[in-house]
């Protein structure tokens, strides 16, 4: 084998994991990166006043395809509650995909989504316990709006018995 055999067959391998590149999707999330507060109420119940909540979120991008937002506050009856929700992008699926994890539970929360036609409103679809503590699984969805560059709201809701979707909790996030 002569010197020049050699060195050609010792090129480096490729990159088994090359660097994905970021979607017009992924710029949209790219737009809730930075440190927020956020002020939310939620309905517990049927003839239940809305308890209110306050905290903090901070959201940054992981590798620009991801982005985590972590997030600090109260329950509505004060006992503190940190978050973690990941959003990000899967243009083989073309749909948003993420998770949600809270210190309040267990139940780890998994994220699939679309924005609307107009790119300004993002419903996650998702299944968790139900709220009856019956250990069913509920169909669920979590909407991110971006209401302007320093506002935008999370809505939660739930299907009611007559399949009708029944809000429970809203939160605004405004800039700090």
């Amino acid at each position: 084998m002569t010197m020049t055999e050699t060195k050609s067959s010792e090129q480096a391998p490729e990159n088994p994991c090359p660097a994905p590149e970021p979607q017009r999707e992924h710029d949209w999330l790219h737009r809730l990166i930075g440190d927020w507060s956020f002020e939310g109420e939620c309905i517990m119940g049927p003839d239940e006043p809305p308890m209110k909540s306050t905290g903090a979120t901070s959201v940054r991008s992981l590798g620009g395809i991801w982005i985590l937002c972590e997030g600090t506050g109260d329950a509505p009856d004060g006992t503190p509650v940190n978050s973690i929700i990941t959003l990000g992008y899967d243009p083989a699926k073309k749909r948003f995909v993420g998770s949600f994890i809270a210190s309040c539970m267990t139940h780890l929360w998994i994220y699939d989504g679309a924005l609307d036609g107009a790119g300004k409103v993002l419903t996650l679809d998702v299944e968790g316990p139900s709220f009856a503590g019956d250990g069913k699984m509920v169909h669920y969805q979590d909407i991110v709006e971006i209401e302007g560059d320093d506002h935008w709201t999370l809505k939660s809701r739930m299907p009611g018995e007559d399949g009708k979707w029944i809000q429970f909790m809203t939160a605004h996030y405004r800039r700090k």
